[in-house]
């Protein structure tokens, strides 16, 4: 039984950066701690949550840190704001017409294809597909 449990963790740990990428990170943490308990059961989910955390801000989404400066970057160029009926959240779809998107810059180390543009007055990132991956408040 030990060893289902060892093995099981073993394996989440190997799969929980692809799981937790592009979430943050207390999104990546959630997510960990759920993929770990669905994968390894209690310890699976201790494990899930402290990996998902730490690789939640890798790979996709700004850190809590990088936010600021980020919002300043595209207040700066003056981007302009797309009025949208929809609710603006993660998860999200934008429309591909009529929407400008814009790339991020490299020193935010966002994931390659994820774009910004500016919904109802907020920053948004949003992933190859237009769903928004992040809204920066």
């Amino acid at each position: 039984m030990q060893f289902k449990s060892i093995l099981a963790a073993s394996a989440l740990v190997l799969a929980l950066p692809l799981a937790a990428q592009a979430q943050g990170t207390i999104r990546g943490a959630e997510r960990g701690a759920e993929t770990g308990s669905d994968i390894g059961g209690p310890i699976g989910g201790i494990v899930g949550g402290a990996v998902g955390a730490a690789t939640g801000t890798v790979g996709g989404i700004l850190g809590v840190d990088m936010q600021p400066r980020f919002r300043s970057y595209v207040r700066e160029r003056n981007v302009r704001s797309y009025d949208y009926d929809g609710r603006v959240a993660v998860g999200t779809t934008l429309p591909g017409d009529g929407v400008t998107y814009y790339d991020v810059p490299d020193e935010y180390r966002v994931q390659a294809g994820t774009r910004y543009t500016v919904i109802n007055n907020r920053p948004v990132l949003v992933d190859r597909g237009h769903r928004i991956v992040e809204v920066i408040d």
